[in-house]
């Protein structure tokens, strides 16, 4: 009877298709007295389905169902998820259901939370899809890069470069800064490369960090295709986009930035770094990805079961990421490069010579070519610069900051750190995976240090 008192007004033969449509949503937007007491509220699905049994079975048809209903959740646990929610709206329901199945070990589901929050009017957009179909089918064939731009912290703005491997959805390199500048991106890429092999494909947007010509140099030595997407179609590179999707809703949704509440309070750069790391290693390696079905960790390293990571050494690497630079030596036999002054050969002069240097390092000299042939080295004449003016700023990009807390006493992120140092600290260093002799050149009696 109750539920035929819900759906009356919308079973009238007179209504039209249109106007019953109006009705049922009506119907569905307001609360109703409940049958036990209370209020109650009814999807339109819901009305819908009832109208269907109320026609096919009449007042029998509207019977509830003998199944046995589910417990309700405990008012203070709605409480709690609630508080959460509206202490950082752009956490998702998925969202909060992870910050407290961490903090207090059970959560109710993600359909709970999500009813729960549609209830209050509470924001439960979810994020727009990704496009991309493509995937690869090796670890290393691809990976994907772009620049996220961030909260503000300290008063400046942020930005992180990251990078994904396309057939796992790996984050083989992340870091944030405070420009996205060709320097702090090479700053992510390069020990991504020195750590996890060299990609076949390298794809990656069109900013101006990622068409600099020293990224172009260093993937042509050491072989790496470097593939850029059409202007204006970003659905080439719909893996990143989709993992910065997974940024803002579980990890930036928990940062308390610039005149922010609740989650983690971050005033530096060191600290931001720190806290992203934990993150991906503790809970975006770790879960599911709803495409590939795997966590990003194990599908990364059941990869290598079929197929060896091509790699690079140190040195390869580090001779890639040199800039270089064209100059005419002047009738001295010297050249100029950022404010410095270099003596090259004196059969240079006048030549149009290729300066290769290191711009963290302006001390070290200059590699000279002439026609894309060796022609010696330039010697340090006059140093008022020790780095390139585009590197000095990325150098400094690390700065320290006090710690905060979160407004509900929940702080997702710095939870997740204490798992990766406890994890960490609970493995130790087997040498004897490492091989070779212990410190006393006979080998390791216990192969573990804590």
């Amino acid at each position: 009877m109750w539920r035929w008192g819900v759906i009356r007004d919308a079973i009238d033969p007179e209504l039209t298709a249109k106007q019953r449509g109006r009705v049922v949503r009506e119907i569905a937007s307001r609360a109703h007295p409940g049958p036990n007491g209370g209020t109650a509220t009814v999807s339109r699905e819901t009305v819908d389905r009832w109208i269907r049994a109320w026609r096919t079975g009449g007042l029998m048809g509207l019977r509830p169902s003998g199944r046995a209903s589910s417990p309700r959740t405990a008012p203070e646990v709605l409480e709690l998820a609630a508080a959460l929610k509206k202490e950082r709206p752009a956490r998702t329901a998925a969202q909060v259901r992870r910050v407290m199945v961490r903090s207090a070990g059970d959560a109710p589901s993600e359909s709970t939370l999500l009813r729960h929050f549609r209830r209050l009017g509470l924001n439960t957009a979810a994020p727009a899809e990704a496009f991309g179909r493509y995937q690869a089918e090796f670890p290393n064939d691809r990976w994907q890069g772009d620049v996220l731009h961030g909260p503000r912290v300290g008063g400046r703005k942020t930005y992180l470069a990251a990078f994904i491997d396309d057939a796992t959805r790996y984050v083989v390199g992340a870091r944030w800064a405070w420009s996205e500048d060709h320097a702090r991106f090479a700053i992510a890429l390069r020990p991504a490369l020195a750590a996890h092999g060299l990609p076949g494909v390298l794809l990656l947007d069109n900013g101006a960090a990622m068409v600099d010509k020293a990224l172009a140099r260093a993937c042509a030595l050491l072989g790496v295709r470097l593939s850029h997407s059409a202007p204006g179609r970003p659905q080439g590179k719909g893996k990143i986009e989709r993992f910065y999707g997974t940024v803002r809703g579980q990890f930036l949704a928990e940062v308390a930035a610039d005149g922010q509440a609740g989650g983690a309070r971050v005033s530096s750069l060191e600290e931001l770094n720190s806290l992203f790391d934990a993150w991906v290693a503790e809970a975006y390696h770790r879960s599911a990805n709803e495409t590939t079905g795997r966590p990003p960790a194990e599908a990364w390293e059941a990869g290598w079961a079929r197929a060896a990571p091509r790699r690079a050494s140190l040195d390869e690497i580090a001779e890639a990421f040199k800039w270089s630079a064209v100059r005419k030596a002047r009738k001295d036999a010297t050249v100029q490069l950022d404010g410095n002054v270099y003596q090259v050969d004196p059969s240079l002069a006048g030549r149009r010579v290729e300066l290769v240097y290191d711009p963290y390092d302006l001390r070290a000299g200059l590699e000279v070519f002439l026609d894309g042939a060796p022609a010696g080295r330039g010697a340090p004449f006059e140093i008022g610069r020790h780095v390139h003016h585009k590197t000095a700023a990325a150098a400094r990009d690390e700065a320290a900051g006090p710690a905060g807390g979160a407004a509900t006493g929940i702080d997702y992120l710095r939870l997740l750190a204490d798992d990766r140092r406890g994890r960490i600290a609970a493995a130790g260093i087997d040498y004897r995976a490492l091989g070779g002799d212990g410190p006393d050149g006979d080998g390791w009696e216990q192969g573990v240090l804590v």
